[in-house]
């Protein structure tokens, strides 16, 4: 099952997923290490494959940067929950195939640590130490669709027709990546 890891302040913005001194790369794996590095010097080390983060509302607010996604993904969390995000970072997660869930009440309703079950089809997430379980926002199909093709780009060249060839991806690279 995987834990989560509670940031419960609002307005966590991209500079704190991952600070603009580490953008040298897009290789997920070299942005890794880094990622919530101001909020928690230690987070990257404790995340493991398929953790949740559960953040305080507007997350992902200020500059535009699909790293922010690429450094969360690379450090293996499965999904970000907040009550909302920055519409950027929103889109940034969708088009990169990352689960950015809304869910009222997701701070409140876990600690660091807890366990969760998170049932896409059935939009819901549970506390396993609690036993509460939370409705979040729908995650629309074509969401979903991306997520499983592993990315917008990706998503589009499994729409193409056959003969219509295929453009480089600009996915990051995920060399020695966590996920």
């Amino acid at each position: 099952m995987p834990r989560v890891h509670v940031f419960a302040r609002d307005h966590i913005n991209t500079d704190e997923i991952i600070p603009a001194r580490h953008l040298t790369s897009d290789i997920e794996a070299e942005l890794a290490p880094y990622a919530m590095e101001d909020y928690d010097r230690d987070f990257a080390k404790r995340v493991q494959p398929g953790d949740i983060i559960v953040a305080g509302a507007d997350f992902g607010c200020g500059s535009s940067r699909e790293h922010a996604v690429w450094a969360l993904r690379g450090a293996g969390v499965g999904a970000v929950i907040a009550p909302n995000f920055a519409r950027i970072y929103y889109r940034n997660s969708i088009n990169n195939g990352f689960l950015a869930l809304e869910c009222e009440g997701i701070v409140e309703a876990f600690q660091d640590g807890d366990e969760a079950n998170l049932d896409l089809k059935g939009g819901t997430i549970t506390n396993l130490r609690s036993g509460q379980t939370l409705t979040f926002v729908p995650v629309p199909q074509f969401a979903l669709d991306v997520q499983k093709a592993g990315g917008w780009l990706e998503y589009m060249r499994a729409q193409a027709p056959a003969d219509a060839g295929s453009a480089p991806s600009t996915q990051p690279r995920k060399e020695n990546a966590h996920a």
